[in-house]
């Protein structure tokens, strides 16, 4: 299968993405490994991104698309794959339409992962992280400490890192309200979106995830 995942900040989506890679036995292509990879394999696309983001700047669609386009001619991809954080806005859409198109395939579904927004702001301003080590992860709700503020690992301080404050989460919703939102408008009418509730148990919302892709795979 070929799925975009989409879902705001919060939603998610690499947990699920790493899951449901595995079950589909297709390979989890996420922009920030993407980045990652290029980068540090001095790829003439890496660069250029390096050098954007050196200068504090956003990186072009075009150096993304290139870096998914390469990605996505790899052997391992040819039969599937599943895009997490690409598309982010309908002109990569239509650059990966384009893409797919050329290859002769299409995308077989649209994964969108439904949350509240207020359950987004809980769920990313609650995070606090071990000054120790980032691994250590806590939330002031769903998993907090044995004692405030402090790791019951290693016994590090806790902190709440600035990107979880509320003012800034807020924020990153308004940006995927704007630029990546309308993706889904975009691929409902191409009648490939799959919407699912995000709330509960990871593993519920696997399994909720998987039910609804064989669905729409088998209509």
């Amino acid at each position: 299968m070929r799925i975009v995942l989409v879902g705001p900040p919060g939603a998610g989506k690499g947990t699920q993405a790493a899951y449901l890679a595995k079950n589909l036995s297709i390979p989890h292509i996420s922009t920030g490994d993407l980045f990652r990879a290029n980068i540090s394999q001095g790829t003439d696309l890496g660069k250029q991104a390096r050098a954007y983001m050196d200068a504090g700047q956003l990186v072009p669609d075009e150096v993304t698309i290139g870096m998914a386009k390469d990605r996505m001619s790899q052997s391992d991809a040819v039969n599937g794959f599943l895009l997490d954080g690409f598309p982010r806005n309908v002109g990569q859409a239509e650059a990966l339409d384009v893409m797919l198109k050329d290859e002769g395939v299409k995308l077989d579904a649209v994964l969108d992962l439904e949350v509240p927004e207020d359950e987004v702001v809980k769920r990313i301003a609650g995070r606090r992280i071990c000054r120790n080590d980032s691994a250590h992860v806590f939330h002031v709700t769903y998993n907090p400490p044995k004692t405030e503020g402090v790791c019951d690992t290693c016994g590090g301080e806790l902190y709440q890192r600035d990107d979880d404050s509320e003012e800034t989460v807020r924020t990153r919703l308004e940006v995927y309200h704007t630029q990546t939102e309308p993706i889904i408008d975009y691929y409902r009418e191409q009648d490939l979106v799959v919407t699912i509730s995000a709330l509960g148990k990871v593993t519920d919302v696997t399994e909720r995830a998987m039910e609804a892709l064989l669905k729409s795979d088998e209509g």
